[in-house]
């Protein structure tokens, strides 16, 4: 354990940093198996409409830091591309 302060604090916020990284996470995972289970029932138009939701939040937890941009684009590419695969 840390004895100085500023350490203790660093610890205090890494730890709520990784609370709330975790969180945005496995809210992108949900939203992500939405788009893909649309797309594995063939549901276009459900598809659609999660995929723009998926992405739109991944754009934001890039944007955030909590992935790297390069990550984010290749994530909402592969959503893309399944999507895509309705036609």
């Amino acid at each position: 354990m840390a004895n100085i302060k500023s350490a203790k604090k660093r610890i205090k916020v890494i730890e709520t940093k990784t609370l709330r990284n975790k969180m945005v996470k496995s809210k992108a995972k949900t939203l992500s198996k939405k788009v893909l289970a649309a797309v594995a029932a063939g549901d276009k138009e459900q598809a659609l409409v999660s995929f723009k939701e998926a992405a739109s939040y991944l754009d934001k937890s890039g944007a955030k830091g909590v992935y790297h941009k390069k990550t984010v684009a290749r994530k909402v590419a592969n959503l893309q591309k399944a999507v895509n695969s309705l036609n």
